[in-house]
């Protein structure tokens, strides 16, 4: 990683701007392209790789071993290959239901969590208390989770100091910078 790191800051600094600013922030901006198109076709390989490591480990090498009547097998280098079982399950969005009723009827309803989530807007921050005060009165056991999402608290920071208004970054380790968004 260190390598490659360094690898980015020694063209960085090889397109410098000395000369022509202009056709070094075109140099620029055609490298970040490439690299974009690199960290793409890089990310597509690695979903093939690792399907294609899923192929060979949970379906070929264990059907080999069967076939072989062995269920591990040790490699000349030492390292060893061995059969082990696992699990694997999911409730199809579209079977809900059906599944939730299955677990019922064999008495393993336990495993089906009900989270409840209410969103409160701007200014119904008395709603929200009231509601608290009542899920508290009846006895129910609930989760309350405060928070502003990290996209509507830099919009609202940007909308303040747009406008002129106070707005304390460092408390909310606010940075003001750049960034080159290039286009195809």
């Amino acid at each position: 990683m260190a390598d490659l790191s360094s690898q980015i800051e020694k063209d960085a600094q090889a397109l410098s701007l000395d000369d022509d600013p202009i056709e070094g922030i075109a140099n620029l901006a055609k490298k970040a392209k490439e690299m974009a198109k690199q960290i793409e076709d890089h990310e597509a390989t690695l979903k093939e790789m690792k399907k294609g490591y899923r192929k060979i480990t949970e379906e070929i090498l264990p059907e080999a071993l069967n076939e072989a009547g062995m269920s591990s097998f040790v490699m000349d280098d030492g390292s060893s290959i061995a059969l082990k079982k696992f699990y694997s399950a999911s409730i199809p969005k579209a079977r809900e239901s059906e599944c939730f009723e299955y677990l019922r009827e064999r008495g393993l309803d336990d495993i089906i969590k009900n989270q409840y989530q209410v969103n409160f807007g701007r200014g119904e921050d008395e709603l929200a208390k009231q509601l608290t005060e009542a899920l508290n009165r009846e006895g129910f056991p609930f989760s309350h989770k405060m928070g502003v999402h990290p996209k509507t608290l830099e919009a609202t920071m940007r909308e303040q100091i747009e406008q002129g208004r106070e707005f304390d970054i460092s408390l909310f380790n606010g940075f003001i910078g750049q960034r080159a968004v290039i286009k195809s």
